[in-house]
């Protein structure tokens, strides 16, 4: 009789801190039923109708259970690859106290706050239970799959961390894929992280996380650099004679809340597990991200969703205007949106010299220019940039005045992401102080290479080769406007001996 009290929910309309869930697996766990509403905040009760493949999650909040749903409403979650819908619930809060057979949900609840508050002698007793199988230890593997944007250890510590203390992180690629290496403090949070993430895309349509559990027990970490990090160790080197880390700069990693997520309305919510611009996380301004994670974003606009690499909703052609009709030229456009995508066609307009219309390969590389050039400075000017109506940029007919306002580059060698699976996929970061020098003749000089820079007007702050490959170096410019400009001027400059210089934004700091 108890159980006729929680009938199919007639959508409600009503925000609820409590979740309806339909059509779950007969054999689905009360673990990973909680692990979906894990990300959004704590989970406070759990009723599992195996036999209506039903179940009814409370959140701790109602503010958390708004941001569940508003992420799962247009991406439907899938538990053992079926997929499951959710819903307001009708009730305000559950009360299973006098409910039979809710000794195995609230075990699995017990679980979930042990392993928030640290508290491993519940952990263990929840994994006697049948909560963890042998094998399971503390050390995931992780492999991320369509790498079409860079995923940086920093960005994977904020993601997992919220599953429990992530005590090391290596990083690496192996068959053309980019893997981690990620060892938590307990296995209880190694549990929860797989069943929350394994799947999810950070960002999305791509970049998915594929996860199991290592056979590794422990992970040795011998550098704190980009690549590998050990949390429990700030005293480590850097291993390219840096310094190793500050203790301020790693504690920060320490502190750093990452929202996971903070519901801030409608315009606020960027759906996925979303880094923006603005929110006081070190991490590159990227489009919205993985399944569970927003972060506000600032006065800048939110960033549309991309659903898919290729053929995505949107347009491939973006509208740049404010430019400075004195310096700009379709070339420096070319080179400068060709550092996060490959642009094919660029068309300053005639009669209004301020607008430019720029055609990128496809929607997807379209929107991460977007997303990390508008509102930057160029020549003096904020540039604005935005989704054109114009579906492709037309080229001049025959005899048409132009001036060369038209340039076609469908076929440039200059192309930075031709390649599939290029590391340049890995490299994307926004525009920063600091620039990223390759394919540097071994004659090439730091003086030669600071007048080159400062020849463009820019204020040279500092400079160094990369110990183990001089064909690399990092200059760190008085400002990223100066920066900007040093890239459109220099990049693929003839420095003799056959090389043409490659320059990037970089996110390191000298």
């Amino acid at each position: 009789n108890d159980k006729k009290k929680f009938k199919r929910d007639r959508s409600p309309c009503c925000p609820s801190r409590v979740l309806h869930l339909r059509q779950i697996p007969n054999d689905v766990t009360e673990a990973e039923v909680i692990s979906l509403g894990l990300p959004f905040g704590k989970v406070t009760n759990l009723l599992m109708l195996k036999g209506k493949s039903q179940a009814f999650l409370e959140m701790a909040s109602e503010e958390a259970a708004v941001t569940m749903v508003n992420y799962y409403t247009p991406t439907t979650p899938h538990l053992r690859s079926q997929p499951v819908y959710i819903q307001y619930s009708n009730h305000r809060e559950l009360k299973t106290d006098n409910l039979p057979n809710q000794t195995r949900a609230q075990a699995a609840l017990q679980a979930v706050n042990a392993t928030r508050s640290g508290n491993l002698a519940i952990t263990s007793t929840v994994a006697a239970e049948g909560g963890l199988l042998p094998g399971q230890g503390s050390v995931l593997r992780v492999i991320v799959e369509n790498l079409f944007y860079s995923v940086t250890l920093e960005v994977l510590y904020q993601i997992f961390s919220k599953f429990g203390h992530v005590l090391k992180i290596i990083t690496f690629t192996k068959n053309n894929q980019f893997q981690a290496l990620l060892q938590y403090a307990d296995p209880m949070s190694a549990y929860y992280a797989k069943m929350g993430l394994d799947g999810q895309s950070i960002y999305t349509g791509c970049c998915t996380l594929r996860i199991d559990f290592s056979k590794l027990t422990s992970l040795k970490v011998k550098y704190n650099n980009e690549k590998s990090r050990d949390f429990t160790r700030l005293d480590l080197p850097c291993g390219d004679g840096q310094p190793p880390l500050e203790p301020s700069r790693a504690a920060a990693f320490g502190t750093q809340s990452i929202i996971f997520p903070s519901y801030a309305g409608v315009a606020g919510f960027v759906p996925a597990m979303g880094f923006a611009q603005g929110a006081g996380v070190s991490i590159p301004a990227v489009p919205g991200t993985l399944g569970s994670l927003t972060v506000a974003t600032s006065a800048a606009s939110v960033p549309m969703p991309i659903h898919g690499v290729t053929g995505v909703p949107g347009n491939s052609v973006l509208l740049v205007s404010n430019l400075n009709p004195e310096a700009i030229t379709p070339h420096g456009l070319f080179i400068l949106f060709g550092v996060y995508g490959d642009v094919h066609r660029v068309k300053i307009m005639f009669k209004k010299k301020e607008n430019a219309l720029i055609q990128m390969a496809d929607a997807s590389q379209a929107q991460i220019a977007l997303s990390h050039l508008n509102g930057q400075r160029l020549y003096g000017k904020v540039l604005h940039a935005t989704f054109s109506i114009h579906q492709s940029v037309q080229l001049p007919r025959e005899g048409q005045e132009d001036q060369g306002l038209t340039k076609d580059y469908s076929n440039s060698p200059l192309h930075r992401f031709k390649k599939p699976g290029s590391k340049n996929f890995q490299n994307i970061f926004p525009p920063s102080a600091t620039l990223h020098l390759s394919n540097i003749p071994t004659s090439a000089t730091v003086d030669y290479l600071k007048n080159l820079f400062a020849s463009t007007g820019s204020t040279v702050k500092a400079f160094r080769f990369f110990q183990k490959d001089c064909k690399m170096a990092l200059i760190q410019l008085g400002s990223v406007e100066e920066a900007v400009h040093a890239l459109i001027e220099l990049h693929n400059y003839d420095l003799g001996e056959n090389h043409h210089l490659r320059v990037s934004f970089s996110k390191s700091i000298i």
